[in-house]
């Protein structure tokens, strides 16, 4: 038997993939975590009461809009980390976009306030709990993304598991916006990013032992 006729008895019985099978199993690893995330958010912490008023205040919109914008991102890294030979990463360059926007918001956001009020826009009233708060809604999320990759090949563990926990706490981020009162974009670019970034070590420290195959 030669090569050949090797590949294509060891083909012959392998059922078809779906070229569409990693990104609707990361999907399932998402929106479950998602959902679990957002039960915490409506059960413990509470809905923000002025959360109508909220969706016509540019403030509301620019953390959304952020925290997304990170989300999608890193959810495209994840997809093509899930694969032995990972795809090209250039599209992370994007992730820079909503952090210089961001940091645009809030040089304007400054420039429109006396520097004695400044600390106070960089702090909130929440500032000591926000990172670790999208820290713990994040988890559910990166779990899901675990989850997912043991259905995979990740040729780099390491950077997956950091794409799969930066992708988990941006899209926490986006969900606790239904509960966070903050308006400061300087509030957001620090604390938010700081959660993101937190949820992005664990993925990266965990990563290698949980999506072993």
């Amino acid at each position: 038997m030669n090569t050949e006729q090797l590949i294509e008895s060891l083909s012959r019985d392998v059922p078809r993939v779906s070229p569409h099978a990693v990104a609707r199993r990361i999907g399932y690893g998402l929106y479950g975590g998602g959902i679990v995330a957002a039960a915490l958010v409506v059960s413990m912490l509470g809905v923000r009461p002025d959360l109508a008023a909220a969706l016509d205040d540019f403030s509301f919109w620019t953390k959304v809009i952020y925290t997304l914008s990170v989300g999608i991102v890193a959810v495209v890294a994840v997809g093509r980390l899930a694969r032995p030979t990972p795809t090209s990463l250039r599209a992370l360059w994007l992730l820079a976009v909503p952090v210089l926007v961001l940091a645009g918001i809030c040089i304007g956001e400054l420039a429109d306030k006396p520097p004695q009020e400044w600390l106070a826009l960089w702090l909130g009233r929440s500032w000591r709990a926000c990172p670790w708060i999208l820290l713990a809604l994040a988890m559910p999320m990166l779990l899901g993304l675990f989850w997912a990759f043991k259905q995979f090949a990740p040729g780099k563990m390491r950077a997956a598991g950091a794409a799969a926990g930066l992708a988990s706490g941006a899209w926490a981020a986006a969900i606790y916006c239904l509960h966070c009162p903050e308006s400061s974009a300087l509030f957001i670019l620090t604390w938010y990013t700081l959660g993101m970034v937190l949820s992005m070590t664990v993925g990266a420290l965990l990563g290698p032992r949980l999506m072993r195959w």
